[in-house]
C-alpha cells in the first residue's frame, strides 16, 4: 500500500515537471503584449533554436553568449540579453521575420540585412556541451572502476549500465560485424548512448534540459554523416569494386553505367534515410505534446465547462505520450545504432574465398 501511495506521488511528480512548465510557457505567449494565442508560434519557439534558455516558473531567461564577426571583419561578443525585445546592440539585432527570422544580423550602410558569420552558443550548441559532460560523469568513472577491479562484478549503476553494454554489443554489433567489432564498437557506442542522453533530456523540460537536439535536422545531419564517413573510409576494396563495378551482365554497367549509379546513389540515400528517420520521429513527439497543450489554451474561450474537460484530457495525453517518448528515445537510438552497424558491414565485406576443385573419384 506504501508503495502504490508513493509510486503515485512520483507519477503526479512527473508530470508536474514535464507539463507545467510547458503550460506556464504557453499561458506567458498568451498574455504578452495583450495579444490572441498563436499556438504555431509558440510551438516554433520551443522546438527551434535560439539564443537563450527559458527558466520554468518564473519569467526569466538565461542569456547566453553571442560571438559574431561582421563584414568588416571585427569580432563582437556579447550577451544575447543585449538583443531582447527588438533592440539593437553595436550593429547587430535579432531579425522579426523574413528569412532570418530568430537569427542575428548585421546591416551594411545602406541598411540591408545580413547574417554574420555567427559562432554564438544557442541553446542547441550549450545542450551538446551539457550531454557531452553528462556522458564524461557517467563513463569515465565507470571505465576508472573496470581498470581497479579486472575480475569483479558492478553493482548499481555500473552493474545495469554493463547490462546495456553487453546487450548492444553481444547481441548487435558482434553478430553483425564478426572479426571487426571490437575496431567499430567504440564508436557505435558512443553514438547509442550520445542520441539516447540527448533524446531523454529533450523531453526534460526544467534546464539545464530541455533543448529539442534530435529534433534539429542539422544535428541529424552530423550524426548521419558522422556514419557515412565511417562506412565510406574504412570500406575493404570489395566495397568500392561492387560498387563502381558489381557483378551483372556486361549490358548494365557498360557502356551505360547502370548499376554503378543506383550502388552510388543507394550510397548516398542511406546517411539521408538515417537523418530523416531519426529527425522526424524525434520532432513529432514533441509536436504532439505542444499541440495538446495548447488546446488548452485555444479552447479556454469556451467557457469553464470546456475548459476544465479539454485541461484534463491534453494533461493525460501530454502525460502518455511523454512517456511513450521514453521508449521511442530507446528504440531511435537503437535503430541509428543497428542501421549504422549493418551499413559498416556491408562496407567490409571481403572477398569470396576460393573453393579447392574436389578430384574426381575414377571408377
Amino acid at each position: 500500500m506504501k508503495k502504490s501511495i508513493i509510486y503515485r506521488i512520483a507519477l503526479l511528480l512527473a508530470m508536474c515537471m514535464v507539463l507545467v512548465p510547458q503550460v506556464r510557457a504557453a499561458e506567458e505567449e498568451a498574455e504578452g503584449a495583450g495579444e490572441a494565442f498563436d499556438a504555431k508560434e509558440v510551438i516554433f519557439e520551443h522546438v527551434l533554436d535560439s539564443y537563450g534558455w527559458e527558466l520554468p516558473f518564473s519569467h526569466c531567461r538565461l542569456p547566453l553568449p553571442v560571438i559574431v564577426r561582421n563584414q568588416e571583419g571585427q569580432w563582437s561578443v556579447f550577451s544575447s540579453r543585449r538583443l531582447t525585445n527588438g533592440e539593437s546592440y553595436k550593429g547587430y539585432m535579432l531579425a522579426q521575420g523574413g528569412d532570418y527570422n530568430g537569427k542575428v544580423v548585421a546591416f551594411t550602410a545602406e541598411g540591408e540585412a545580413y547574417r554574420p558569420l555567427d559562432f554564438s552558443i544557442t541553446k542547441n550548441v550549450m545542450a551538446l556541451l551539457i550531454a557531452g559532460v553528462l556522458l564524461c560523469l557517467c563513463f569515465i568513472p565507470m571505465a576508472r572502476w573496470y581498470r581497479r577491479h579486472p575480475h569483479g562484478a558492478p553493482r548499481k549503476w555500473f552493474g545495469f549500465m554493463e547490462l546495456v553494454f553487453d546487450m548492444l554489443y553481444a547481441d548487435l554489433i558482434k553478430p553483425v560485424l564478426g572479426r571487426d567489432a571490437r575496431r567499430y564498437a567504440p564508436y557505435l557506442l558512443t553514438v547509442f548512448f550520445f542520441i539516447f542522453f540527448v533524446n531523454i533530456l529533450g523531453l526534460v523540460v526544467i534546464f539545464p534540459a530541455g533543448a529539442n537536439l534530435t529534433g534539429n535536422i542539422s544535428i541529424t545531419l552530423v550524426l548521419a554523416l558522422c556514419t557515412f564517413l565511417v562506412v565510406n573510409l574504412t570500406g575493404t576494396k570489395h566495397y568500392w569494386k561492387d560498387m563502381f563495378w558489381p557483378e551483372v551482365p556486361m549490358w548494365m554497367k557498360c557502356p551505360v553505367p547502370l548499376m554503378p549509379v543506383i550502388e552510388v546513389f543507394g550510397a548516398l540515400t542511406k546517411p539521408v534515410a538515417l537523418m530523416i528517420r531519426l529527425f522526424a520521429n524525434m520532432l513529432g513527439g514533441h509536436l504532439i505534446v505542444l499541440v495538446l497543450v495548447s488546446l488548452i489554451f485555444i479552447f479556454c474561450s469556451m467557457g469553464a465547462a470546456v475548459l476544465a474537460g479539454t485541461t484534463i484530457i491534453a494533461v493525460f495525453f501530454s502525460l502518455f505520450m511523454n512517456l511513450l517518448d521514453v521508449l521511442i528515445s530507446f528504440i531511435q537510438a537503437y535503430v541509428f545504432t543497428i542501421l549504422s552497424t549493418i551499413f559498416i558491414s556491408l562496407a567490409r565485406v571481403h572477398g569470396e574465398p576460393a573453393v579447392a576443385e574436389q578430384p574426381v573419384n575414377e571408377k
